[in-house]
């Protein structure tokens, strides 16, 4: 009786508002999610805290998602769809981005949403088939680069592209640790050497 009731709690999905506050309010959540467990780890957060940290009564939160695991499932669905977003956005401009734009905007991705990928890092490694999501995660953020690269020049070759899109997020992870290991003007020539770097090295590869 009481496995099936354990069942039931997990199987149980977050539930979607309509209204705009709603929304703002899930959305809320979420970031103090993302904050914690970025912070603790998975097993070490608790819904307490995560209410807490946004401001929120405990049941607001248990309303929205009625278990951790629930929640965690809806960062790494949050973390996917924003992504994406920020990918369709630079697709949809992609003829008309300067070389310099289209560097700048892929070596933001991953500091944009530094907060949100922390998190999922301790969401995978709290579970046992980690390295397959980890490698999945991968894969798909290699090909997520590697279609915008051949959005830009469709002759690129595949593989070529697939080889490209390691270099940059490469890069991509590079300005990450920068920002969180430099907080002074020392900060910026780095950056700037990098970003130069990345757009000339697109410029050579696409032939821009």
């Amino acid at each position: 009786m009481h496995s099936n009731k354990s069942r039931a709690i997990r199987n149980r999905i977050a539930l979607q508002p309509q209204r705009r506050h709603g929304k703002l309010r899930v959305a809320a959540l979420l970031e103090a999610g993302a904050d914690v467990i970025a912070e603790k780890g998975f097993q070490a957060a608790t819904m307490t805290e995560i209410a807490a940290k946004a401001g929120a009564p405990i049941g607001s939160l248990y309303r929205f998602f009625p278990n951790k695991e629930i929640l965690a499932d809806a960062l790494v669905q949050r973390y996917g769809e924003l992504v994406d977003d920020t990918f369709a956005k630079i697709n949809s401009q992609i003829k008309s981005l300067s070389t310099a734009a289209l560097a700048e905007g892929l070596l933001n991705i991953m500091a944009d949403f530094h907060r949100e990928k922390r998190a999922i890092r301790a969401l995978l490694e709290a579970q046992s088939d980690s390295s397959a999501k980890r490698e999945g995660f991968r894969t798909a953020m290699r090909r997520r680069v590697a279609k915008t690269l051949r959005l830009r020049n469709p002759r690129l070759d595949p593989d070529l592209a697939m080889d490209m899109a390691v270099v940059v997020i490469q890069n991509m992870k590079t300005v990450v640790a920068l920002n969180q290991e430099l907080r002074d003007s020392a900060l910026s020539g780095a950056l700037a050497e990098l970003r130069q770097m990345t757009r000339l090295y697109l410029e050579a590869r696409l032939g821009d």
